[in-house]
């Protein structure tokens, strides 16, 4: 009698887990739809707007500067100095490689 009470328990326990995962999956998806709806009324009545006022109807885009990107890069090194960028270098002591069991079995 236990363990069939305790079966019930976890399939009970296992089917309102997976609803509330599929409740949470279905909220999602309405929250992104709304606001895709509201995005598109947006623009609507941005063209509409446009169009009222003899407007161009441009589209939405995203302005990028790439030069201002790729001179962050180059002023981090120093302006392209490679003297300035050798002043971090310390001197290294320089030691003899022996040759070792797994060299000697790679040349066969």
């Amino acid at each position: 009698m236990e363990m069939k009470l305790e079966r019930l328990m976890k399939s009970m326990f296992r089917l309102v887990f997976r609803l509330v995962l599929l409740m949470a999956g279905l909220v999602f998806l309405a929250s992104l739809m709304a606001f895709g709806l509201v995005l598109l009324a947006l623009w609507l009545v941005r063209a509409l707007f446009a169009r009222l006022t003899g407007r161009p109807v441009t589209p939405w885009a995203f302005k990028v500067n790439r030069h201002a990107q790729w001179s962050r890069f180059y002023q981090a090194t120093g302006r392209g100095n490679p003297a300035q960028a050798s002043s971090d270098v310390i001197d290294a002591e320089v030691k003899e490689v022996k040759e070792t069991q797994s060299d000697k079995f790679l040349e066969r």
